[in-house]
Formats: C-alpha cells, structure tokens, sequence
C-alpha cells in the first residue's frame, strides 16, 4: 500500500468510525432509556431482568448470522442494512406507542408493553451488523501493526456514544417521556442513513464460488477456529466473563436507581462513560504491548478485584468509583480480543468468527440475566431484609433490598477474579499466547 492510498484509507475509517458513533449513540440512547422507563413505569427487578435477558439472548442468536452477512456483503451495505433494520423497528415502536393508552405499559403482564419493548430492543441490536462490520473494517483499510491502536479508537467512540447517551436517556426520560424519545431517535437514525449513503468504502472484491462463499454453516466457522490452537479457550473465557456480566446487566440499574434519582442515574452514568473514552484512548495512543493477551489477562484480573469491592457499603461515591474503572478496563480488553483475532484469521473470515465470538460469548448472559432476577427478588433481598443476613452481614455490610443486590455484585468479583487467575495458568492460555507471536 502506497503513502497515498494508506492516507486515504485512514481518511476514509475516520468518516466510518464517526458516522458508526453516531449510530452507536443512538441505539445506546434508545436501550438505556427504555431501560429507566421499564423499571419507573413497572417498579419491578424482574422486569428489568427480563429486559436484559432478551437484549443480551438476542445478541446470542444472531452474532453468526449477522458475521455471515459481513462476509457475504460489502462492508458498507451490511451497515445500511443495520441503520436502515433500526429505522423500520423504531418507527413501528414509536407507532404502537402513539396508539396505546399509557396506562397499558404499567402493566408487567401486558402484551403491548412486551411487544413495545422488543421492537426496540432489536431496533437498538439491529446496531450489532455494523459493529462487525466495523471491526472487519480494521483488517481491511489499515495495516497490521496500527490496528491495536484503531481498535482503541473504536473503543473511544463507543465511550462517547455512551457517555452522551447514558446522560441524555436519563434527561430525556425525567423531563421529556417517552415519546419525544423516539422522536429524536427516529430523526438522528435517518441522518446517519444519508451520510453513510454518500460514503466510499474501497474494499478488494472477493469472488466466492458456490462451494466456498461464506454460509450460516455453523461447523465450517468452528474449523476455522479450531485451526487456531488456543483460540477457543479465549473465546470460553470470555463467555464465562460474561456469564458474570449478567448479573451487572440485569441489577445495576435498579441498584443504582434506589441510591439516586433517574436524572442522577443517567448523568452520573454520562459522567463515567468517560472512563470508556479514556481506555480507549490509552489504547488508540500506547496500544497493548508486545502481548495483548497477557494484557487482556492482567486487566481482567484489576476489572474483577474492583467488582469485589465497590458495592460493600451502599454509597453513590465508592460505586461511582468502581464503576469508572470498571469502564476504563472493557474497551482495553475488548481491543486486546479483537487484535488477537485480526491477526490469526484472514480478512475474509473475519466477519464469521467475530460474530460467532459474539454469539457465543454473549450467550451466557441471557441465562445469567434470567436467573439473577428472581434469584435477587426471592433470595438475596430477603435474606438482607427479613433473614439471616441482617444478623450475620448486616453490623458491617447494611441491610435491605440494596444491600441483597449488592451481595450478589460483592460475590460475582470473587467469582470472577478466581476463574481468571486460574485461566492464566491453563494450557489454552499458553498455546494461543505462542501462537500469537509466531
């Protein structure tokens, strides 16, 4: 590649990357937002449980298929199509909003509520498509050694998004409602469709006979990944980082939200999505070091010894702190993940093993997110409030429904840190690190 081509082509991902922030942005807005408005509306923990669970079950189900689609299309017509899947989702929820009375959706067992709830839910998941996309985008216009610093460029602007989006939801939901929501989602989602429209993405035109173009064949994309020694045990350590991840998706909000208000919730939300930003942009500028997998291990190890810590006492100041270091660590360990797999599987699988990845690591959060809720509503938050834990824990660690949520949060980062420190030492862990730098 020519000095010429590779700043066009670095011109050219700077222009993906912010039209994809924007889409980011708004899909972030649309699920936080719902989110508060589900939990204020019902008051119910497991409706929020339910909620994440399908968000998280979705991606599950559909991180293959979307890869293939990368695979098969170009690049930027797979992003049209996830721009142009959230447009027609969010309009149909903005329609069945503006024709049910309100009064229906502070029902938990109403079906418009639910059906409500699932178009948005996959208008904002439809935002998975371009992701993939974008992370192949990568591999494609940039050169080996800068793409651990792209992939933290990545993470930056989906710090932004979420930062902007965790304090506008709350705003929006506190002062403006629901409708007006949807409205301004529905305005910025077709301006990123125009801009993205009027965008060149030169990509090599890869010609793929009937009997080896990229399918949904399940077992053609584990070969791949089999052919990568260690590669599979990454990607089952990941999993079972986000099988813990469900209890923080389908808990923080009603945790946070019986500490402050919901315009607090969603700005302090706002406030420590800087701590994405910042992690991304030490990546972007420093990189991952000579072996992004020990790093991708070691911040692991900092993320899980936090998580053990920030909920024992029920203070809006030590959780705002743990969670803003918590932020600073997931775009670094999800740079690390996506330069390993850049770099041992060829641009035209790529898409197929990202989104297998996400299907695959995300699966175990639906389950998580599902047990939690009524594990916490008929277990945790009884035994802080009426049972033995006020006795036992609560001199020290308080007691309540808050403090119930928060024991599971303290006993999910033991868990955590345990599996990490012992995945450094399996055999998986030593196999793809010699692999990666072969």
């Amino acid at each position: 590649m020519n000095t010429i081509d590779e700043k066009k082509n670095y011109r050219i991902f700077y222009e993906i990357v912010v039209n994809s922030l924007a889409a980011s942005l708004v899909n972030n807005f649309v699920w936080f937002a719902l989110t508060f408005w589900v939990y204020l509306e019902t008051k119910s923990v497991l409706t929020t449980s339910l909620m994440a669970g399908v968000y998280s079950g979705t991606v599950a189900l559909t991180g293959f298929f979307l890869g293939t689609i990368v695979d098969r299309y170009p690049k930027k017509k797979s992003m049209l199509f996830s721009s142009l899947g959230s447009l027609v989702l969010y309009t149909a929820a903005f329609l069945l909003y503006s024709m049910t009375p309100l009064a229906v959706f502070k029902n938990v067992q109403s079906p418009a509520l639910w059906i409500f709830v699932l178009l948005a839910l996959v208008g904002a998941l439809a935002g998975n498509l371009r992701a993939i996309a974008l992370s192949t985008l990568v591999s494609v216009l940039l050169p080996e050694e800068e793409r651990d610093k792209a992939n933290g460029l990545v993470g930056t602007a989906n710090g932004v998004s979420f930062l902007v989006a965790s304090i506008f939801s709350g705003l929006a939901i506190g002062y403006l409602g629901m409708f007006w929501m949807l409205v301004v989602a529905l305005g910025l989602t077709v301006l990123v469709l125009i801009h993205l429209v009027f965008r060149k993405i030169p990509e090599k035109t890869i010609q793929h006979s009937e009997e080896h173009a990229p399918s949904f064949d399940v077992r053609k994309t584990i070969a791949i990944i089999n052919a990568i020694p260690g590669l599979f045990g990454l990607i089952f350590f990941n999993c079972f980082n986000n099988f813990l991840g469900g209890v923080f998706m389908a808990l923080m909000d009603p945790y946070g939200l019986s500490l402050v208000s919901v315009q607090v919730w969603g700005l302090l939300w706002g406030l420590l999505s800087l701590g994405f930003i910042l992690g991304g942009i030490a990546v972007a500028r420093k990189g991952l070091g000579n072996n992004p997998l020990r790093t991708l291990f070691l911040t692991n190890i900092i993320m899980w010894a936090v998580c053990c810590v920030f909920t024992l006492h029920a203070s809006i100041i030590l959780l705002s702190i743990g969670l803003f270091v918590y932020m600073c660590l997931i775009p670094i360990i999800e740079a690390a993940e996506q330069t390993i797999v850049q770099k041992v599987i060829p641009p035209e699988k790529q898409g197929r093993v990202f989104g297998f990845t996400q299907s695959i690591e995300q699966a175990a959060s639906p389950v998580t997110a599902l047990l939690i809720g009524p594990i916490a509503q008929y277990l945790f938050i009884p035994y802080m409030t009426t049972g033995d834990g006020i006795r036992w824990l609560g001199p020290w660690f308080g007691t309540g429904a808050d403090r119930g949520i928060a024991l599971i949060f303290t006993i999910t980062g033991i868990i955590g840190l345990v599996i990490t420190l012992l995945a450094m030492r399996s055999k998986p862990y030593h196999t793809l690190a010699k692999n990666y730098e072969s």
